[in-house]
């Protein structure tokens, strides 16, 4: 690890040829993983990654590089290199470097890094077998564990040091239900900057574990979903993944700052239905998506991104924030060393209404109901999304009436947001990783229950 002199030499020489501004990003990984595929363990890993980047920003410009060489003398080296992208005298120059304090939140009851495999082997068994136990039509039951502890230390040519260490854990639950040659699945993954504790106090997995196959087992006797314009109620928790895709990256200053979203230049404008208020929120307490500071070093914040309707404020870093006269709000984040930093979402999710999951049901004569979410495509540029349905029920006379199976919803981020006539008071979160320019990172999605009056629905059952 270098010190605060090794760094200023370091800042001093990717400032040499002109850059206006210099940053060191150094990080050290320690994760282990587990995968149990009926009952047996398949796969047990542990990997160490430890690495830094440098990032020198000239203007408009930005240039960034990473190596495993973390020596006064590998730093020196790639930083020299950077620095010949630009030709200029230098103009900023580090005199000193103070450590900044940071904040520590997220912390672990009982640290992951000292609980044996054999305890984990343990727990994961014990959740398998209540996916395998439920119904004789499960065949597979998959459980995956994985753990992470990083360190973090941000040097910057403002004179600033950041330290910051950053744990996480994830259990991912998936059951494959087969009958007459049918197949079905079911998935979830819950996680957070937590320790032991998460899984043993935090959620009930042998809760979750038999709702995963309860879901698996119900899409078997499903039919074909119908096709075509309908109202569609959205269940709470990863629900929210719609929102994230379609209109969360549209509100990151890395599309924004480039004109490349439908909400640039919208700041002040209602965009939304006004019972809609959306949040991205980085400081939730042992948070998945959480942090002390982001990749720049700024403090996270609870970032209101759209209130009643109207849209407040983008997620922003500090090299888009140039483009748009706006500093970066604590959103910059990044997959590790090997990727430069650019804004990002944290933990994502539309507030808490008024109604109640039963009054939404009941105020609904026809419809679907896309209980669970599964994966989908958008254009950022558009908004334009497909998103498919894992466990859907079609909504008759107010009720919640038969399973249907292969529901996909298609539409755009932007109509979406006038077209929610109800939101829920059951918010809930639920974990995943978001892949974009800055690699693959942790991220809550979450809302309440919330209805679209119109949406396109995909479908082979026939039009309706």
């Amino acid at each position: 690890m270098i010190n605060k002199t090794m760094a200023q030499t370091v800042l001093n020489l990717g400032l040499a040829t002109g850059a206006d501004f210099a940053e060191i990003y150094i990080e050290e990984n320690n994760g282990t993983s587990l995968s149990l595929d009926n009952g047996k363990i398949e796969e047990i890993g542990s990997s160490l990654s430890y690495g830094a980047g440098i990032r020198l920003l000239n203007k408009l410009q930005s240039v960034y590089g990473y190596t495993n060489d973390v020596s006064l003398k590998g730093l020196s080296k790639l930083a020299e290199s950077l620095s010949k992208s630009y030709k200029g005298p230098q103009t900023v120059t580090v005199k000193e470097i103070e450590k900044v304090r940071v904040s520590k939140h997220h912390q672990s009851e009982i640290p992951l890094v000292g609980v044996s495999k054999t305890d984990k082997i343990a727990l994961i068994k014990e959740i398998g077998q209540v996916i395998s136990d439920y119904d004789p039509r499960i065949v597979r039951a998959q459980v995956m564990f994985s753990n992470s502890h990083k360190i973090v230390t941000i040097f910057n040519s403002d004179g600033k040091e950041f330290h910051d260490e950053r744990s996480r854990a994830r259990m991912y639950l998936l059951a494959v239900a087969s009958e007459n040659g049918q197949i079905e699945t079911s998935g979830e993954g819950p996680g957070a900057q937590a320790g032991l504790e998460f899984f043993t106090q935090g959620v009930d997995f042998k809760k979750k574990a038999k709702e995963v196959a309860e879901a698996a087992v119900k899409m078997l006797s499903a039919d074909e979903c119908p096709s075509g314009k309908m109202p569609v109620v959205i269940g709470n928790g990863f629900g929210g993944v719609i929102f994230h895709e379609a209109c969360g990256h549209a509100l990151e200053a890395t599309s924004v700052a480039k004109k490349l979203s439908v909400f640039t230049d919208k700041l002040g404008t209602q965009i939304a239905n006004p019972i809609i208020t959306a949040i991205d929120d980085g400081t939730i307490e042992n948070g998945w998506g959480s942090g002390n500071i982001d990749d720049e070093g700024h403090v996270t914040a609870k970032n209101v991104l759209i209130e009643n309707g109207i849209l407040k404020s983008y997620l922003i870093d500090d090299f888009n924030g140039r483009r748009m006269n706006m500093k970066g709000n604590g959103a910059s984040r990044r997959q590790n060393y090997r990727y430069e930093p650019t804004s990002r979402m944290s933990n994502t999710y539309i507030a808490n209404g008024t109604s109640t999951p039963e009054e939404i049901i009941a105020a609904t004569k026809f419809g679907l109901y896309a209980k669970s979410m599964g994966g989908g495509s958008v254009n950022p540029a558009t908004g334009d999304f497909n998103f498919a349905v894992s466990e859907a029920y079609m909504i008759r006379d107010g009720k919640i009436a038969e399973p249907v199976k292969g529901a996909t919803l298609i539409g755009n981020g932007a109509d979406i947001l006038h077209k929610i006539d109800m939101v829920a008071n059951d918010l809930e979160r639920a974990q995943g990783m978001c892949g974009s320019v800055s690699g693959s990172i942790p991220v809550d999605v979450g809302q309440p229950t919330i209805r679209v009056s119109e949406i396109t629905v995909g479908g082979r059952g026939g039009a309706l």
